[in-house]
């Protein structure tokens, strides 16, 4: 795969009034960039997504991967980074047997800040069945609670800005191993998705950190990735948990240093007292 990139600040200083103390100040303070990413393949327009304009190589692998337009990184012959007077163009050109398959599924996407489900055109795509998780990868309570304390100091962006989510991974021995950010959550973690596969690490093998809530697209883009296990610091939606549970995934959820909430396939956990749903 070849990459044409130009890479654009993720950040920009803004001058803002503050009111503290019965007194107002002025000052300046650093805020997010959000731009209009728009997705191509084979020069056809397939979504435009509000984004963070850093990292855009992982995000164009990762969105390929997770909507399954590929099933491996390779299947992008060549990805062209766009800058223009409205926004970035990610421009990619698939594989020869990946073009077929792609005219044939293609849909439109318009919508605000990693919408997710945005534009789908039907209800059974929107709800389609995640992939089924094959990996017999086992954690502790321990690992958890190191992976998710690991993760602030990693988030220079949100440090900087306060307005940004981040997903990451954590493997045993090794811990975080990727982490990207983004203003939309799902941009995150197709970051990440693309991230793993451009360096070769399999999904099978550890856990996908989320800083925002766990809804179902959260879930099946986690799905396509193989990984066993998703901890977040937020609480996850009713179909979030279903999806787990099908999709063979062990769901923790507002996760903190001091403890989380396992809430499918609690198994997984290894203790001295085993979950059992």
């Amino acid at each position: 795969m070849s990459v044409v990139a130009l890479e654009a600040s993720a950040s920009r200083l803004v001058p803002r009034g503050s009111w503290s103390g019965g007194a107002w100040r002025e000052g300046d303070r650093m805020v997010a960039e959000e731009v209009a990413v728009a997705l191509t393949y084979d020069f056809s327009s397939h979504a435009v997504l509000m984004a963070t304009p850093r990292d855009l190589e992982d995000f164009a692998v990762g969105f390929s991967l997770t909507e399954g337009i590929v099933a491996r990184a390779d299947e992008i012959e060549q990805i062209d980074i766009v800058h223009g007077g409205d926004g970035i163009e990610l421009r990619m050109a698939l594989a020869a047997r990946r073009r077929s398959a792609f005219t044939l599924r293609r849909r439109h996407i318009a919508g605000p800040t990693g919408c997710g489900l945005c534009g789908v055109e039907s209800l059974a795509e929107a709800m389609r069945a995640p992939r089924r998780v094959a990996s017999t990868m086992c954690v502790t309570a321990e690992m958890i609670t190191a992976a998710i304390t690991a993760m602030p100091a990693r988030q220079s962006l949100h440090r900087e800005t306060h307005a940004v989510h981040a997903a990451a991974f954590w493997q045993s021995g090794q811990g975080i191993v990727a982490l990207r950010e983004d203003v939309g959550r799902h941009n995150a973690l197709d970051k990440l998705a693309g991230a793993l596969a451009r360096a070769g690490l399999p999904g099978e093998a550890g856990i996908v950190l989320l800083t925002s809530r766990v809804s179902v697209e959260m879930v099946q883009k986690t799905a396509m990735l193989g990984a066993p296990v998703i901890v977040a610091v937020s609480a996850p939606t009713a179909l979030a948990v279903h999806a787990c549970d099908s999709a063979g995934i062990t769901l923790v959820a507002i996760a903190r240093g001091d403890g989380f909430e396992v809430f499918t396939h609690g198994a997984r956990i290894v203790s001295a007292q085993p979950l059992r749903f």
